[in-house]
Formats: structure tokens, sequence, C-alpha cells
């Protein structure tokens, strides 16, 4: 679906989406119509989903991230995502394979606040089990997908 030339465009876009399509032709060595028509056809086929602002989650008060493993009692699991989706900790869940059904990843602003959390959200109706991970130090987060 998408060849070399669609990838280094899109390693452009990923660093930085306000990029100039001229900007982009002259670093990727296309010429500017090429990356015109390339991002309105990945826009199209949905490779492009959007474009959006990355925060430092800290600098705006979120200064823990934690994973959280729940195991879910059967036939609820939809109704479970649905309702922990809507607290606006939350900002990904997962259905997963292994010991747990889903994987849930918040953002909270101190000890109290996941305390909030795991005593009101993660240990709700349906819930049989949450395993809580609190991250320490990230790593690598970039979501890029680009292989």
């Amino acid at each position: 679906m998408i060849d070399d030339t669609d990838r280094r465009i899109l390693a452009v876009l990923l660093e930085d989406a306000r990029t100039s399509m001229r900007s982009i032709a002259e670093q990727v060595g296309v010429a500017l119509g090429t990356v015109s028509n390339r991002v309105r056809r990945m826009e199209e086929f949905g490779v492009i989903q959007g474009y959006e602002v990355r925060i430092d989650a800290e600098k705006v008060g979120w200064n823990m991230t934690v994973l959280c493993a729940l195991r879910i009692e059967k036939g609820q699991l939809m109704e479970v995502q649905r309702r922990i989706a809507e607290d606006p900790r939350v900002f990904a869940i997962y259905d997963v394979t292994g010991d747990f059904d889903s994987m849930v990843l918040a953002r909270v602003r101190n000890r109290g606040d996941l305390d909030d959390l795991s005593k009101t959200l993660l240990s709700s109706d349906g819930i049989l089990r949450s395993v809580t991970h609190v991250v320490l130090n990230t790593v690598k987060q970039d979501g890029t997908g680009l292989p």
C-alpha cells in the first residue's frame, strides 16, 4: 500500500506535522506535486488519520503514567471498556491476549489521583482483578508504526 517514498514523507510529517509540502519535497528529494498527491492519497486511504499536537504530559499536570491490566467478567468486556474510556485520565484501552482481558493506559496527576482511579474506576462492577504498574521512565514512545 505504501512504498519507500511514502515512508520518507511520513517520517518527515511524524517529526513535525506542520512541515510545508515544499520542505517535505526538498527533504525527500521528489517534486512538490508528488508530495501533495501522495499525502492526499494517504489521507484518503486512512494511512494518515489526522494531525495532532504532542504535549509534555508532566508540563500540563499529568505527573504519572500507569498501565493497568484488567481481568473482566465474561460478557461484560465491551461495557466495562466503554465505561473506562469515558474517564479523562484514560488515553488508551487495548484488548489483549494472556492472563488479562484488557490493558488500560492512563495519566494521573499524583498519588491521590492514582488512588482514586484504582478505588473507583479500576475496581468497579465487572472487573474481577486489576494489576497496576507505574511508569518510572519512558525509554521510547513515538507511535510511528513505521518499520
